[in-house]
């Protein structure tokens, strides 16, 4: 188990000293999704070491820095060290790495558990190390808002109604469909804002979507794009129906989407509710959204693990396609749980490992940080687990049996839970960007 997270120099340094019978994985970011990445590749004894950018200058130890994530004192992950933020320095990011897979004297696989992790595994394209994921060129494709809503307009896969904008036009990669004004006659307000690609947009506002409510706000936000050199589009708020939103779970192996590996997850629960993040998904039976998923995935040619967000529009009455990630994502755990290894069967496609899934049966997901801040403030929330999924999750058993597994929390793996225990009661801030 990795119990510090060290410095680039004190990693290296260890991983000089290690042995490994196979090729490591290299997790990245060392927080939630890089959890279950590497809890889902240790259950198959995939050494792991766990990569992030520094939460600080220094730690207790000479060789060690600060990091405030939750991977490093699981006990899926072997080693866990800094490496420079790619975002800041693409070049810096490469070296480190590099440097990393010769210390440990084999070749490695990447895991990029965020996009610009996945993205800077991809452009970088480090000496010694495996991408089991598609190039650059093609994760920009399926990133680009542009090109993707254009793949569901030709494949008929309905999406919202959006407009690229004229007024970020010198930014974009396709021609404008309207003005401000325009977009706004068109699609009332609130309205949406968002990026064609969400990387410089995140950097510069802090969010990947922005809601307005009048033209002036809108004109403001579009004004501010532009300044920033970012193509943006206005899309329709979605009168979504609360616990209705649907992923799918997918690896596609680069010999195409009809031999997918894929779980369809419905976010039955969001903290906070209706426009947080996920806290309780479970499977779910709704082949139309595998299918399109899937086409779209196929057309951009893209392999590798992937979620793909639909919502329910209630005015519509269909799920539309909203985002693909191509990368791992918060309840990654489900379809592991599930019995589709999504983590493994990408492992497997670049080296001499094999898997294999036996199938997939009914389970749940919970992430009981947020879970039980919802039972705890939200008096209209009613709790969806039942007495028995309660005394499982106390005594542990829910590891063993029944449909029900967890974020972090896992009492054969108490150090990630021990960790977030510390900031939820201490005067530390501990933020996991998942």
């Amino acid at each position: 188990m990795a119990d510090t997270f060290r410095s680039t120099e004190g990693l290296i340094d260890a991983l000089a000293d290690a042995e490994f019978d196979r090729p490591p994985a290299l997790v990245s970011n060392a927080h939630i999704t890089g959890l279950g990445v590497a809890r889902a590749l240790d259950a198959h004894d995939v050494p792991v070491i766990a990569l992030d950018r520094a939460g600080g200058d220094g730690g207790a130890d000479a060789g060690t820095v600060t990091h405030d994530g939750l991977a490093p004192p699981s006990d899926a992950v072997d080693f866990a060290g800094a490496v420079t933020y790619p975002l800041d320095d693409l070049d810096g990011f490469r070296e480190d790495v590099e440097a990393v897979v010769d210390a440990a004297g084999t070749e490695a696989v990447a895991f990029g558990c965020m996009d610009e992790w996945a993205l800077s595994y991809a452009e970088a394209d480090p000496d010694g190390v495996r991408i089991p994921f598609a190039g650059s060129e093609t994760l920009d494709d399926v990133l680009n808002k542009s090109e993707l809503y254009a793949t569901c307009e030709a494949l008929g896969v309905p999406y919202p109604e959006t407009y690229r904008l004229a007024e970020t036009a010198a930014a974009a990669t396709g021609e404008p469909d309207a003005t401000v004004g325009e977009a706004a006659e068109a699609l009332g307000f609130p309205l949406v804002v968002k990026p064609e690609l969400k990387r410089d947009f995140e950097e510069a506002f802090g969010t990947n979507v922005i809601e307005v409510a009048d033209r002036g706000e809108f004109a403001d936000v579009v004004a501010a794009a532009s300044d920033e050199g970012i193509a943006v589009m206005a899309q329709k708020r979605v009168d979504i129906a609360a616990g209705r939103d649907h992923s799918l779970a997918s690896y596609v192996p680069p010999s195409g989407s009809g031999d997918a590996l894929a779980v369809v997850g419905n976010a039955a629960v969001r903290y906070p509710r209706n426009f947080g993040t996920s806290c309780l998904v479970e499977t779910a039976d709704e082949p139309a959204i595998e299918e399109r998923a899937l086409a779209v995935l196929g057309d951009a040619g893209y392999h590798g693990i992937s979620e793909s967000e639909f919502v329910y529009d209630a005015d519509r009455e269909e799920f539309l396609l909203l985002d693909v990630n191509t990368r791992p994502w918060k309840w990654i755990s489900m379809p592991v749980a599930a019995g589709a290894n999504l983590p493994m069967a990408a492992y497997a496609a670049v080296t001499d490992a094999t898997y294999e899934s036996d199938g997939v049966e009914p389970t749940r997901w919970v992430y009981l940080r947020d879970y039980l801040s919802l039972l705890a403030g939200d008096d209209a929330f009613w709790d969806q687990l039942s007495a028995a999924d309660w005394r499982r999750l106390v005594s542990g058993a829910f590891e063993r049996e029944g449909d029900l597994t967890t974020g972090v929390y896992r009492p054969s793996d108490p150090g990630p839970a021990a960790t977030l225990f510390e900031t939820e009661f201490a005067d530390r801030e501990y933020y996991c960007s998942c």
